[in-house]
C-alpha cells in the first residue's frame, strides 16, 4: 500500500527562475504524454526497464555496496561510481510514481530509499566506496573519487521525490550532505572541485526546491573555480576535466563529453537564477561552436574512445564515433536550460534531434539492452567483444571493451552510467514538451497528450493529437482558456520548410522558428499544423573529411541508416548513391508501431578482388555499378535484430 509520502503526491513544482525567458509548463501536473511513439517508449521504460534495472543493480553489486557501507554485508564491488547508478534509477522511479501509482515500483523505491538513509552518516556524508573501502580518504581526492558526482545524483533524486511525491526523506538527506559540502567548500572553505561535474546543476535544483541560498552560491563557486588548475593533471590532464580555462573564457567545449555537458548544464542553471550575462554569452558561444564543428548529425557528442572525449573541430569519423549515451542525455539537459534562458527555438530543435537519434539509439526497443557508445557505422566484419574482455581487472577509469563500437547492445555494464540515465530521461520526458511565459503557451515538442500552463495565475490548457514522428499532422485543441487574450505558439522545426498552420478555416505558411497567434481563445478552437515529413538527403560540411563525398538520409526529426538486415546480400561497403539520391517512403520492418522506412536508389560497385592491393591509380579504372534499391530505417531502431553492419553516411563517389 502507498505510504503517506506517496499519498501526498504533488505535481512537479518547478519554480519560475528569475532570468528564464520561458519556464517549464508542468506546474499543475496535467501535462501528460498519453499515446503515440514517445508514450510507447515511456511505457516500456516504466513496465520493463525500471524493474529490470533494479535486478541489475542487485546483481551488479550496487545495492550490495550500500549494504556493506551500512554494515549489513561484506565484500565490496568496484567501481567508485556505482552509487550514482542507484540514485539515477531512484530519480526515474520518482518521476514514474509521480505520474501514476504502482505497488511494485513503490515497494522497490522504499527498499532502496531505506537502504540509503541507513547508510548516511551523522554529518550527512553518503558514499559507499569511501565509507566501506577508504574511510580515511573522504573528500580528500575529488579528482579521482567522484564523490561530488555521486552526491549530485543523490541530490537530484531527493529533489524529484520531493517534487513528484511530496516525499521529503531523501530531500532532507540531500540537504544534510549539501550542508557538509557547503561547510567544506563554500565561502571561506577549501578551493577544490570534483573530477566529474554534476553536483553544480544538482545544487541549483536543491536551491529551487528549498530556497536555501547557500546551495546556489556553492554551485556558482564550483562553476567559477573550474578552469584554474584545481583538479591538477590527474590521469588525463586538465582539458579532460574542463579545468584548463574558465567557463566564461572558453570558446568551445572540449574534454570528456559527459563532463562537458553536465558543466554546461550547471552553468546555464546558475545563469537562470543569477542572471550573469557574461555566463550566458559564453555558453551560447560554446554551443554555436559545438553544433558547427564538433557534433554528429545524430546529436551525438564524443569522437574519441580514448578519454570518451570530444575531438578537434570536424573530427567526426562515423566508424570511430564514441557518442556516449550519457553525453546525449547531457545535451538534452543543456538544451532544455538554454531554451528556458533564451526562448530560442534552435535549442528545442537540437533537443529534438538528440532525443530521437543519439539518445534513443542507446536503448533497445524492448528496454532491456543498451549501447554505451553509438557509432554511425559498423562494418560487416567487425568483431563483437567477448564477455571476458570486460570482466577482468581493468582499471575503473578505463572504458571496458563492450563500450566500444559494436552492433550488440548489452544488458548492463560494469560502468553502467548510461542505462539509468536513459531511464530517468524517459521517465521525465513530459517536462520537455511545452513552456510558458506571462503571455502564453509554447508547444516545443510534438506528442499526443495534454498540455497546460498558468498565465499570471490563469489556467489554460490544450489537447494535442499526432502520429509524430511518422506523420507530420499535429492537431491542437484548446480545452481551457480565459477571457483575456493570450498567445499560443508552435515550434516549427528548422528542417520543416513548407510547413503550414490552419486555424479555423484559415491556412498559412509557417516558417521555421515559432508560429504564434494572440487572440481570445475559446474552448474548442483548433489549430492544425502540417509538417512536411519528406525524406531528404543531407551533406556534411567539406571540412568533415571523414564523411566528405557522402550523404545521409533524414525524414522529419529522424536520421536514417541502412542496416544489413534489410538489404540482403549487398555489402554495405560497396554501395554508392547519387549526390541527390532518389528517396521515397517505403516499407520497412515492424520494429515499432507505424515505423516508416525510406527507399534509397543506389548502385553496388564491383567488389575488390581478394588479395588485391588496397589502392589503385586515380585514372584509368572503370567502375561497374549494379542498380539496386536500399531500405533505410531510423537510426534509433538499428541493432534490434542481432549483430548487423550499418552505416548512416552513404558514399556518392
Amino acid at each position: 500500500m502507498p505510504t503517506q509520502h506517496d499519498i501526498t503526491s504533488a505535481a512537479p513544482r518547478l519554480a519560475a527562475s528569475p532570468f528564464a525567458r520561458v519556464r517549464p509548463s508542468v506546474n499543475s501536473g496535467r501535462t501528460r504524454i498519453t499515446s503515440g511513439f514517445l508514450a510507447e517508449r515511456m511505457r516500456t521504460n516504466r513496465e520493463t526497464s525500471l524493474l529490470y534495472g533494479l535486478q541489475q543493480l542487485e546483481s551488479g553489486g550496487n545495492l550490495h555496496n550500500l549494504e556493506v557501507a551500512a554494515g549489513d554485508a561484506t565484500g565490496y564491488h568496484p567501481t567508485l561510481t556505482l552509487d550514482a547508478d542507484v540514485h539515477k534509477w531512484l530519480e526515474a522511479v520518482g518521476w514514474e510514481l509521480g505520474r501514476e501509482s504502482s505497488g511494485e515500483l513503490h515497494a522497490a523505491k522504499e527498499k532502496v530509499l531505506d537502504l540509503l538513509l541507513r547508510v548516511q552518516e551523522e554529518d550527512g556524508y553518503l558514499n559507499s566506496w569511501f565509507q566501506a573501502v577508504e574511510p580515511d580518504r573522504k573528500l580528500t581526492d575529488l579528482t579521482r573519487g567522484c564523490e561530488l558526482y555521486c552526491a549530485g545524483h543523490l541530490i537530484e533524486a531527493g529533489v524529484v521525490l520531493s517534487r513528484t511525491l511530496g516525499d521529503k526523506r531523501l530531500l532532507d538527506a540531500s540537504c544534510r550532505f549539501a550542508d557538509l559540502l557547503v561547510a567544506e567548500f563554500g565561502e571561506g572553505g577549501r578551493a577544490e572541485i570534483d573530477g566529474h561535474e554534476e553536483v553544480e546543476l544538482a545544487l541549483v535544483e536543491l536551491y529551487r526546491e528549498t530556497g536555501e541560498q547557500r546551495y546556489l552560491d556553492l554551485a556558482e563557486r564550483f562553476i567559477d573555480e573550474r578552469g584554474h588548475g584545481l583538479v591538477g593533471p590527474g590521469v588525463f590532464g586538465p582539458r579532460y576535466y574542463q579545468d584548463h580555462e574558465p567557463v566564461r573564457e572558453a570558446e568551445t567545449i572540449t574534454g570528456h563529453a559527459v563532463r562537458a555537458m553536465y558543466l554546461a548544464t550547471g552553468a546555464a542553471d546558475v545563469y537562470l537564477e543569477k542572471g550573469d550575462p557574461e555566463l550566458l554569452t559564453a555558453l551560447a558561444r560554446q554551443w554555436d561552436s559545438m553544433v558547427s564543428t564538433k557534433m554528429y548529425l545524430t546529436g551525438g557528442l564524443g569522437s574519441r574512445e580514448r578519454d570518451e572525449a570530444i575531438g578537434e573541430p570536424y573530427e567526426l569519423s562515423p566508424d570511430r564515433a564514441y557518442c556516449e549515451t550519457c553525453a546525449a542525455a547531457g545535451l538534452i539537459f543543456w538544451n532544455w536550460k538554454m531554451l528556458q534562458a533564451t526562448g530560442d527555438p534552435r535549442y528545442a530543435d537540437l533537443l529534438e534531434r538528440t532525443l530521437y537519434n543519439a539518445f534513443l539509439a542507446g536503448v533497445s526497443i524492448d528496454g532491456r539492452a543498451y549501447f554505451y557508445a553509438n557509432p554511425l557505422e559498423v562494418r560487416a566484419d567487425h568483431e563483437a567483444p567477448h564477455e571476458s574482455e570486460w570482466s577482468g581487472e581493468t582499471p575503473w577509469y578505463i572504458s571496458p571493451a563492450p563500450e566500444q563500437a559494436t552492433s550488440h547492445r548489452r544488458p548492463w555494464f560494469r560502468c553502467a552510467c548510461c542505462p539509468p540515465n536513459v531511464m530517468r530521461v524517459l521517465s521525465s520526458l513530459e517536462q520537455y514538451i511545452a513552456t510558458s511565459d506571462d503571455s502564453g503557451l509554447q508547444i516545443q515538442q510534438f506528442a499526443s497528450g495534454t498540455i497546460d500552463a498558468e498565465l499570471d495565475g490563469r489556467p489554460v490548457a490544450a489537447d494535442v493529437q499526432t502520429d509524430y514522428p511518422w506523420n507530420g499532422t499535429v492537431t491542437v485543441t484548446v480545452t481551457e482558456t480565459t477571457e483575456a487574450a493570450w498567445t499560443l505558439s508552435l515550434r516549427i522545426p528548422g528542417w520543416a520548410e513548407g510547413a503550414t498552420v490552419q486555424v479555423d478555416e484559415d491556412a498559412a505558411a509557417a516558417d521555421p522558428g515559432y508560429w504564434s497567434a494572440t487572440r481570445e481563445w475559446k474552448v474548442g478552437d483548433t489549430i492544425r499544423l502540417e509538417l512536411p515529413l519528406i525524406p531528404r538527403a543531407t551533406a556534411p560540411m567539406p571540412r568533415a573529411s571523414a564523411v566528405y563525398g557522402t550523404v545521409a538520409i533524414e525524414r522529419g526529426p529522424l536520421v536514417y541508416c541502412v542496416e544489413q538486415a534489410d538489404n540482403g546480400d549487398v555489402d554495405l561497403g560497396d554501395i554508392r548513391v547519387a549526390a541527390v539520391p532518389e528517396l521515397a517512403d517505403g516499407e520497412g520492418p515492424e520494429l515499432v508501431p507505424g515505423l516508416v522506412a525510406v527507399s534509397v536508389g543506389a548502385g553496388v560497385v564491383t567488389a575488390p578482388q581478394a588479395g588485391a592491393f588496397a589502392y589503385r591509380p586515380a585514372d584509368g579504372v572503370r567502375r561497374t555499378e549494379t542498380p539496386t534499391t536500399l531500405t533505410a530505417i531510423p537510426y534509433f531502431a538499428w541493432a534490434n535484430r542481432g549483430g548487423n553492419a550499418m552505416r548512416v553516411w552513404l558514399p556518392t563517389e
